[in-house]
């Protein structure tokens, strides 16, 4: 009891540590900003941008947009599709790759980071993912405007407010975006402990997730995917000035569409420091350690192409086009991986094997992420193509190189998987190569394209600061749980399993 007394403590101490100060912040300009590089922020309905104060007096009087129905019908649905992708879909395939005797602890690793990080979502990390910061720290973090969603809904008016979406004067409720979000930063967190299964302590499981998702996860976000929305560019005298309050890889013009940079380099690595700490697992290379269920993995592999349609085409945060491109390019690039990782495989080891299938498509849906809206159809075969043998490269002659113990290959398939889309998006975006290009936020039209070495190189920067970012953070936060409560199971829990020493229970009884 005085153990999990202690957990308890340092867990709310987290959290209120994380909420106390108040974190504002500005940034420097940038020229342009892409079509659906990233969902949009929210737009407080209660403050109108700087640039609207000078706008026509009648401009102001008129109606304010209100919501489309279908927009909104999409946008729970994808909602609820990204939380099926963490439970159960993750789950079961996380669950499937380990031993019997830790399987209920890789789902329950996968269900309670999940609720905690809706929860800590709602108390602090959207406001600070989604709001304007100010001062030094403001292309880094958003403020406090939004601690446990104040202002999201006015009781006595029965008001909402509405967050932008990627065309002028569609606005979304604001709920709906929170929601949305809480979904990606839930299972970005789940996605870390595939690294660490069968060893790790439940506690420091949950003490790491939080000092990481606050450090690591809400920072990345804001520096991805925060901006004023399209109805802040009135203008282009405006732009500027508009420019400045995105976050920073925003100002640089980086595209994820969808979390590239966000969820999947964020985690992979993340995950491969865990592994680093952790040691490997006693017994590895000398006793059995297969997967006990490839039935439940492929299942979990399934859902989550599934969900993966809420994850990428619900992005575009309109029921449009550009939901319907980043559908099909999910669709298209998915099974194309599955194809290039398992003949890749029948070629080099003989035999096309069913892990290796789910493996290509999680592989697939992962690459095509950052590019899902950002690239066209040509884009989509050419990273469903070659992200497969990448990644299958990944998995064992890169994972072989490191020569540390990334159990069910976070960084090999997440890590390596968002850096290849993050990098060819940067050159499938072009039109000249059927990409969609940039849009010019005033005009609301194509407007000159950059370059594809100049956006490849762009991508890189923000792969690169990405990459140290959460590195050193997952250091801090593993280190931290160490600390505290220790990272490591003992050898006799480890050897009887982590359903029964930590959990009381097991998944089997024959």
């Amino acid at each position: 009891m005085k153990k999990w007394i202690v957990v308890l403590a340092s867990l709310a101490a987290l959290a209120l540590g994380a909420v106390a100060p108040s974190v504002s912040l500005a940034q420097a300009p940038a020229a342009e900003q892409k079509k659906d590089a990233a969902p949009a922020p929210a737009v407080d309905a209660a403050k109108a941008p700087e640039a609207a104060a000078a706008a026509p007096a009648a401009a102001a009087a008129a109606p304010a947009p209100t919501p489309n129905k279908g927009d909104v019908a999409w946008m729970l649905t994808s909602t609820a599709l990204v939380l099926c992708m963490s439970v159960p879909a993750l789950a079961l395939f996380y669950g499937g790759l380990v031993r019997t005797k830790n399987m209920l602890s890789v789902l329950m690793q996968v269900f309670v980071v999940f609720s905690l990080i809706v929860v800590l979502w709602s108390v602090y990390g959207y406001s600070l993912a989604f709001t304007e910061g100010s001062g030094a720290l403001g292309p880094f973090v958003g403020g406090l405007d939004r601690l446990f969603l104040a202002g999201t809904f006015t009781p006595a008016t029965g008001d909402f407010s509405m967050a932008s979406t990627f065309d002028k004067a569609t606005p979304l409720p604001e709920l709906v975006y929170v929601a949305f979000q809480a979904t990606f930063a839930a299972i970005t967190c789940c996605l870390i402990f595939g690294s660490t299964v069968e060893r790790i302590k439940f506690s420091a499981v949950l003490i790491a997730v939080t000092i990481w998702f606050t450090l690591s996860y809400l920072p990345v976000a804001h520096m991805v995917w925060f901006w004023e929305g399209p109805d802040a560019y009135t203008a282009a005298n405006v732009v500027d000035a508009t420019n400045a309050k995105a976050g920073l890889i925003w100002q640089w013009g980086a595209l994820d569409y969808a979390g590239g940079t966000v969820v999947h380099i964020n985690s992979g690595v993340a995950g491969l420091v865990g592994a680093i700490l952790l040691g490997k697992r006693i017994g590895l290379g000398k006793e059995q350690m297969q997967p006990h269920s490839l039935t439940m993995t492929m299942i979990g592999a399934s859902l989550l192409w599934f969900g993966w349609f809420g994850f990428n085409a619900g992005s575009a945060l309109e029921a449009n086009g550009m939901a319907s491109l980043a559908f099909m390019n999910t669709f298209l690039a998915t099974a194309l991986a599955v194809l290039s990782w398992s003949f890749t495989e029948w070629m080099v080891k003989g035999k096309p094997s069913m892990l290796g299938a789910a493996s290509g498509a999680v592989a697939g849906l992962v690459a095509i992420t950052p590019a899902a809206g950002n690239v066209g159809i040509p884009g989509a075969f050419v990273i469903g193509l070659v992200v497969g043998p990448i990644c299958l490269w990944g998995v064992t002659g890169l994972k072989k190189m490191i020569g540390k113990d990334d159990a069910l290959d976070v960084f090999g398939v997440h890590a390596v998987g968002g850096i290849s889309g993050a990098l060819l998006t940067g050159i499938f975006n072009a039109p000249s190569l059927g990409g969609p290009g940039i849009t010019n936020w005033v005009t609301m039209k194509p407007t000159e394209y950059p370059g594809i070495l100049e956006q490849f190189i762009i991508q890189a920067k923000a792969v690169g600061l990405v990459f140290v970012w959460t590195a050193v953070v997952a250091f801090i936060a593993f280190k931290v749980a160490d600390l505290i409560v220790g990272l490591r199971v003992t050898e006799d829990e480890e050897r009887e399993g982590l359903d029964t020493t930590y959990h009381g229970e097991t998944a089997y009884h024959y």
